[in-house]
């Protein structure tokens, strides 16, 4: 076990997918701390210029792009991914080759040029999903074996990164780390609660799904961001990150719809309370999808992966990330609730409108 009380400096930092709603929170930070940042992503960054900010535009995929942006670079966030949420054997290769050329390629050259430019540290970004595979987990950690069974391509392409970026950690003085976020939320999410906004409007949600005491947990961004510094700053010959892998959240597990609740109802939308079988709905949305794959049909209501976090207890200790980087959310779900509502509900208002979604991505 390594040393957690020795850290360093960050230095020069990039942060791929700076663009993307974690990224560009994760670069505002950065630059709040007084660090220079380069940012990269597939398209421009919404953020406005700042003096220690560089912006590049580029694609993981592209040798030369990746080798330009890593020159001069001492520490690398990569968050950038495609997310897939579904998969199995009845998927497209055509959408399978899409996820692994960005997550699992897009990885492997990022690491390679890193250490060619003598990058030190390199954090990773995979997900909770890693380990889940449709089991009851409570309190999980770190010790639970990979998944093997894959209903998703986002998780069979994390699976396959995180143990790459971890059997790199030390390879020409690189030192590796992972972070396993749960689901993301916060000013500028696109993802998480714009899905639960897209079923309320279509008037798909007219029950709910699986027990009422059914938790996971969730990552609000800011303490996700948290965890992230940490970790990198932890990246130290002797310390205690280099290798590993962590669960970063708000410690705080909660019943998805309960969590879902206030947020709906402050945007004027009835909330149901009748019940339906989970494992029911997964199996009609299975079926689906490899109709979906087959014939053309449209894609399912609900991805297989999303059903199994409503109906199963999906969720993981932080007490690794505690005792080995200090983490500890800075913010209760309540008080961070309280930050996002307006945000949330000027979401679903210009999503009801038809508008595009109000930019908020590295807002508090």
């Amino acid at each position: 076990m390594g040393d957690a009380t020795l850290t360093t400096d960050l230095g020069r930092i990039l942060v791929t997918g700076g663009s993307g709603f974690l990224g560009a929170n994760l670069v505002t930070a950065l630059l709040e701390r007084g660090l220079s940042v380069r940012s990269f992503d597939r398209v421009p960054s919404p953020l406005p210029a700042h003096e220690r900010l560089e912006t590049v535009v580029g694609d993981l995929t592209d040798a030369g792009d990746i080798a330009r942006v890593v020159d001069g670079i001492d520490t690398i966030f990569h968050t950038a991914a495609i997310i897939d949420l579904m998969g199995g054997a009845s998927v497209t290769q055509e959408y399978r080759q899409r996820s692994y050329a960005v997550n699992v390629d897009g990885t492997k050259n990022l690491l390679h040029a890193a250490r060619a430019a003598g990058v030190r540290r390199f954090v990773y970004t995979a997900s909770n999903s890693v380990v889940m595979g449709g089991q009851v987990i409570s309190r999980g950690d770190e010790t639970l074996p990979y998944t093997e069974r894959f209903n998703d391509l986002y998780t069979e392409t994390k699976v396959v990164a995180e143990r790459y970026v971890l059997e790199q950690n030390g390879v020409e003085d690189l030192l590796t780390c992972s972070i396993r976020p749960s689901g993301i939320w916060g000013r500028g999410d696109q993802t998480m609660f714009r899905k639960v906004f897209e079923s309320v409007l279509a008037g798909h949600v007219k029950v709910l799904i699986g027990n009422k005491n059914a938790k996971l947990d969730n990552s609000y961004v800011h303490n996700l961001i948290h965890g992230f510094v940490l970790a990198a700053e932890h990246l130290v010959p002797g310390g205690t990150a280099p290798g590993q892998a962590y669960f970063i959240n708000d410690d705080d597990p909660v019943n998805m719809f309960e969590f879902s609740r206030p947020v709906v109802e402050a945007c004027g939308q009835h909330w149901p309370r009748f019940r339906v079988s989970g494992r029911l709905v997964r199996a009609v949305m299975t079926g689906w999808q490899r109709l979906h794959f087959k014939f053309g049909l449209p894609a399912p209501l609900l991805e297989p992966l999303a059903v199994e976090r409503l109906y199963l207890d999906n969720y993981f200790s932080i007490e690794k990330a505690r005792r080995d980087l200090g983490y500890r959310p800075l913010f209760t779900t309540e008080q961070a609730l309280a930050e996002c509502l307006p945000y949330y509900v000027e979401l679903f208002e210009t999503m009801k409108a038809g508008q595009a979604a109000p930019v908020a991505a590295a807002a508090r």
